[in-house]
């Protein structure tokens, strides 16, 4: 096995619509200088789902230094004034994103394991709202299942699985099942955004211990937290190493 350590860069809330472009210019310097493996990015790539906002965030993706895996937050689908669009195509754009990107990185080491927790409607009015269904819970085993020899399991999706004490709240439908059957399929950590202020905890599901980590943003909506990212280390020898940077505190 490798002894040498992998980077990953982990970045959510883009927002672009209400971009912060300082921070975003600030994170491409810093992928820059250290070359990760992979940039690891966990939706609310837009502010309203809109085609010219799409179309800021693809050039701004594809011109990052390093492979990037994406998956879509509640803000990716179009708004609520475009009611027909968000019901029969919420999703056309951020796959468009998607296919216009080269392929999201395949690590020797690490598997990295996409988790829809978003939805186009629900029954609830808040439908920022996190909620894993359980065919996609069941598409997320399957990756997991594909990539069961390689020894460090990260899942992304957009919503915290179980809320972690944060100012903003996942409220994710379906959390506490995916994150228990996630553990019995051996993750090792589930990364997230939405909240828009980094945490990092190991919670137990089922007896067994799953590391939830998350992001803050790189737009101008801030919360608790300056823009920032996380920098995830993984060695055999050393395991996964956590660190949050914010724009404020530099390198």
């Amino acid at each position: 096995m490798p002894t040498t350590s992998t980077t990953l860069f982990h970045v959510s809330d883009l927002h672009f619509g209400q971009e912060d472009s300082a921070a975003l210019d600030w994170f491409v310097s810093e992928a820059a200088r250290e070359r990760p493996a992979a940039i690891l990015c966990t939706g609310d790539l837009t502010m309203r789902g809109s085609a010219g906002e799409f179309a800021q965030a693809r050039e701004w993706l594809a011109g990052l230094p390093a492979p990037v895996l994406v998956v879509p937050g509640n803000h990716d689908v179009p708004y609520y004034h475009h009611i027909v669009r968000r019901l029969i195509q919420p999703y056309a754009r951020f796959r468009d994103l998607v296919a216009s990107l080269p392929p999201p990185p395949d690590l020797a080491q690490i598997a990295l394991i996409p988790l829809k927790t978003i939805a186009r409607a629900q029954w609830r009015l808040n439908w920022s709202k996190g909620r894993v269904a359980a065919r996609d819970l069941d598409a997320a085993l399957q990756g997991l299942a594909a990539q069961s020899g390689k020894p460090l399991k990260l899942v992304l999706g957009h919503h915290p699985l179980i809320d972690a004490g944060t100012e903003g709240s996942g409220s994710t439908r379906g959390g506490e099942r995916a994150l228990t059957a996630l553990a019995r399929a051996g993750v090792d950590a589930v990364l997230s955004g939405h909240v828009h202020d980094a945490f990092d905890l190991t919670a137990q599901a089922d007896g067994l211990p799953v590391r939830l980590i998350g992001a803050g943003t790189l737009s101008k909506r801030l919360r608790a937290s300056p823009a920032g990212y996380n920098r995830l280390e993984w060695s055999p020898a050393e395991g996964l190493k956590v660190s949050k940077r914010t724009m404020d505190m530099g390198a």
